[in-house]
């Protein structure tokens, strides 16, 4: 007769089986490239290739801190990246709650792809649609919406301040859809016996959002934060360089250290250059990530992710 241990032993078997496949592209898509940080710290000359290039020590670091452009360049990703932030979280907040009023799941399920059409849309077809709304002669905005206001045109691509504006709306508008998804999924599991009390209680439908749903989300909203100020040293390429059309007059407002890099990559053509500032970048939201969670630890464990 068989003993348990066999038995238990063929079912974990079977469990691990299942689990090659995903470990296996762990390991080929995210750790075997991480050999390339070596780049970083190399005369990189692709005809040497990785291993046969010369050593160089911290000097494709210096590309990054030799002029004072990189202290502009990382104050603008480092502020629209926060601003990025809250807006989507109070927006994905918001529209989970709203979301979660609706009674009808046939509309529900309707809204939900409504606010995910930005995001499930390639980054080509989204960059057209904001240049064809943006283009100063027969964009939208100057040739319908604004005439019927009563305002002048706006000269989107010569006017840095306006982009101040209009990239948090921008990436507002592409990522609040997903991003509320995700808080959707967690206030559904909520116990309703929270909300039926409140609202014999006289609660109303924003006092029960505050005082019952916002506390409840707390670890939600927690996670999504810290994996968030990972990337707070990285950005949306399309975003800042395909959508202000890499227009030399916004630089003050649009160019962050992902623009920056590359434009240096393209003058230079330095692939170690490029791949110490993606390393500073991933370094800088690790430690990131790190400390924030250290501080969740600390004043709120269930809160931490790690």
């Amino acid at each position: 007769m068989k003993s348990r241990k066999y038995y238990k032993r063929k079912n974990t078997f079977f469990l691990f089986l299942m689990l090659l496949p995903g470990c296996l592209y762990l390991l080929i898509n995210n750790y075997l490239p991480m050999a390339g940080i070596t780049v970083a710290f190399k005369d990189y000359n692709p005809l040497k290739g990785i291993w046969g290039s010369e050593f160089c020590g911290g000097k494709n670091f210096e590309f990054l801190f030799k002029t004072a452009d990189i202290f502009y360049v990382m104050k603008n990703t480092v502020l629209y990246n926060a601003v990025f932030l809250i807006l989507t979280t109070a927006g994905g907040i918001v529209l989970a709650i709203l979301l979660s009023g609706v009674r009808n799941k046939i509309l529900v399920r309707i809204l939900q792809t409504v606010y995910l059409l930005p995001t499930l849309v390639s980054s080509v077809i989204l960059t057209y649609m904001v240049l064809t709304m943006l283009d100063e002669k027969s964009g939208f905005f100057n040739s319908a919406l604004f005439p019927a206001l009563g305002l002048n045109p706006v000269a989107w691509y010569s006017e840095p301040k306006v982009w101040i504006v209009l990239l948090p709306l921008l990436n507002l508008w592409s990522n609040v859809g997903q991003t509320s998804i995700i808080y959707y999924a967690s206030l559904i599991s909520f116990d309703r016996t929270y909300y039926e009390a409140a609202s014999m209680d006289g609660a109303s439908r924003f006092q029960q959002a505050v005082y019952i749903t916002v506390p409840l989300l707390k670890r939600t909203i927690a996670l999504m934060v810290v994996l968030a100020l990972g990337r707070l040293f990285t950005s949306n390429f399309g975003l800042f360089y395909q959508v202000p059309m890499d227009s030399g007059a916004l630089y003050s407002t649009t160019n962050v250290l992902d623009t920056y890099v590359y434009r240096g990559l393209i003058q230079l053509n330095d692939i170690g250059m490029a791949s110490a500032a993606g390393l500073i970048q991933s370094l800088l939201g690790f430690t990131l990530v790190f400390l924030t969670n250290w501080g969740l630890q600390k004043y709120s464990p269930e809160n931490s992710i790690f």
